[in-house]
């Protein structure tokens, strides 16, 4: 999944499904898909607490995507029930969608528009009020003020993921799917996007993340689901999981660095400091390498000549 789906243009939110309030966001029991011989979920059963974090960890090609395609009703599962907030997939399907948000695998962003123009085009899509207000602050809560109008083809990897999450959040759906939310970015650019996805629970979004990176399970989720072969063979929270191990013997041992300690260390913490540093040094990046181009090019021309 690459690319915004249809749902992304539906109205701004619908009335609560009854008695949803005491239900979980996402419900799934037995739930099966086959391509011809090939049985991709064979019986998956979880549920998802509103307002939490749910990591789906797997390895390629156990079946996350495919649920993720079957719970946003882009795909039909061949046995088995699935209920997003409140709502049947396979009974109502557009209630389903006006419910939720989907971030594929890549950056869906207008590279021609600015992050604000972005914004405020998918706003408009809605049909909701002052959509440049709207803009404005998603551009605030993901510190994107700054480089708001800018084309997004100048953002840096973690800018326009975090770009492309805000405008999920437009509309405000209750629940949200990122399938592989961090993949192929650097290490910075991951942690800009972690701590964009906390925000997201800490405002009581419902967040459902498929990922193959363990880091990021256990940095980011209330409960992780392990995917393998087309079922769920562990789900819990990350002490539970701990607990299906032998007990640690406890020994005195200096804490060495991370990897992650000595990768800032080396190139700077900078998170906090906004991304208009980082951009202008990508700036004077590019315009050194034109230069060495140009350079290039004439020293090419002269020994032809």
């Amino acid at each position: 999944m690459t690319l915004r789906q249809p749902f992304m243009l539906a109205a701004m939110s619908i009335p609560p499904a009854t008695s949803q309030v005491q239900e979980p966001a996402i419900q799934v029991q037995g739930l099966e898909k086959s391509y011809k011989e090939l049985r991709v979920l064979r019986g998956v059963d979880f549920e998802v607490t509103r307002g939490s974090i749910f990591a789906l960890l797997g390895s390629n090609g156990a079946g996350k995507t495919t649920l993720v395609k079957i719970l946003s009703t882009l795909l039909k599962a061949d046995t088995g029930t699935a209920r997003v907030n409140g709502f049947d997939v396979a009974a109502r399907a557009a209630d389903v969608r006006e419910s939720i948000s989907l971030t594929g695998q890549f950056a869906a962003v207008d590279e021609i528009l600015s992050g604000r123009e972005n914004l405020v085009l998918v706003a408009r899509l809605r049909h909701l009020k002052d959509p440049g207000a709207i803009a404005d602050d998603l551009l605030g809560r993901f510190s994107l003020t700054g480089a708001g109008t800018r084309r997004a083809a100048t953002y840096s990897g973690g800018m326009r993921r975090r770009l492309d999450i805000a405008m999920s959040l437009i509309g405000n759906p209750p629940v949200i799917f990122l399938d592989e939310p961090t993949a192929g970015l650097d290490p910075g650019a991951r942690i800009e996007v972690w701590q964009a996805v906390r925000e997201l629970a800490e405002g009581g979004t419902t967040v459902l993340l498929t990922t193959q990176y363990l880091d990021e399970a256990e940095q980011l989720a209330d409960r992780i689901a392990i995917l393998h072969q087309g079922r769920i063979i562990v789900n819990g929270t990350l002490a539970e999981l701990r607990q299906l191990l032998p007990p640690a013997r406890v020994e005195y041992v200096e804490r060495q660095p991370s990897l992650e300690d000595v990768f800032f260390a080396v190139v700077g913490d900078d998170r906090d400091a906004g991304d208009t540093g980082r951009d202008d040094r990508d700036d004077r990046d590019d315009r050194d390498g034109d230069a060495g181009k140009g350079s290039q090019d004439h020293e090419t021309w002269s020994s032809r000549k």
